[in-house]
């Protein structure tokens, strides 16, 4: 009988050490309630409590990782696609994350599906596939923003993946396509442009020397003579020439 009542003892001994005596992490902080109101935040370290008193709500300040569901949106220029997103927070004020919401994370997640879809609806696709930075910023600091009443800090967003449907992407890889060959154009047009600058440079060059002039003549005499062909080259001296057309240039001012 007396052992009954040792094991008895103990029993309840342990039942009311559990209760009582908390052992909290160096990243736990505990809620503590005194008859229902909010009292203090404990921790880490060891706790003892009142049983049927004071009540205690573990909270863990570490950074969380939250994967946000695939949202549907339209753009800002009516581009339907699918995106989502992963979010990192973590609680920074254990009294506001129990009291003000009852599931924080749970909160956390579906206002992170809402301004995911309100953000990213304001911008065009382009920007959704080149300014991911900017986007990402932009979420954050809308989440951080409306999440602080909850003692939540939202630290970083990063948007995962951006996925459109087939006709969206023949659409955009027509319109590369399209792009390139504008560029192309345009590089073709100033190499013409900037080669008939060049030649009449050259141009500009040859009639005010005339040894260079002869030596271009000599140097197409050459290539010619080099080429497979039937042709009989006879060559004139260009002074020949020169002096033949101021003749005939003054025998018309004589007229």
């Amino acid at each position: 009988m007396t052992l009954v009542l040792y094991s008895m003892a103990a029993f309840f001994v342990i039942v009311i050490a559990y209760y009582i005596i908390w052992i909290l992490r160096e990243y736990e902080r505990g809620v503590v309630f005194f008859l229902g109101r909010f009292q203090s935040v404990m921790g880490p370290g060891l706790i003892l409590l009142i049983p049927g008193v004071q009540q205690l709500v573990r909270v863990d300040l570490r950074i969380r990782v939250l994967d946000v569901p695939t949202q549907d949106l339209i753009t800002h220029d009516n581009v339907s696609v699918k995106v989502n997103a992963v979010v990192y927070f973590r609680v920074f004020d254990p009294e506001k994350a129990i009291v003000q919401v009852e599931d924080f994370q749970a909160a956390t997640s579906q206002l992170a599906q809402t301004t995911l879809r309100s953000v990213l609806g304001q911008h065009e696709l382009d920007q959704l596939l080149a300014e991911r930075d900017k986007l990402n910023a932009d979420i954050q600091q809308n989440l951080d923003l409306q999440t602080d009443a909850w003692g939540i800090k939202v630290s970083n967003v990063e948007i995962k993946h951006v996925d459109l449907d087939e006709t969206m992407v023949r659409a955009i890889a027509k319109q590369a396509e399209a792009e390139r060959m504008r560029r192309a154009k345009v590089i073709a047009a100033d190499g013409e442009f900037q080669a008939s600058e060049k030649l009449k440079d050259a141009a500009k060059v040859l009639s005010e020397e005339r040894a260079a002039l002869t030596l271009r003549y000599l140097q197409t005499l050459l290539d010619m003579s080099t080429e497979k062909t039937s042709t009989v080259l006879f060559p004139i001296p260009i002074d020949l020439m020169a002096a033949f057309k101021e003749k005939i240039t003054h025998g018309k001012g004589a007229d």
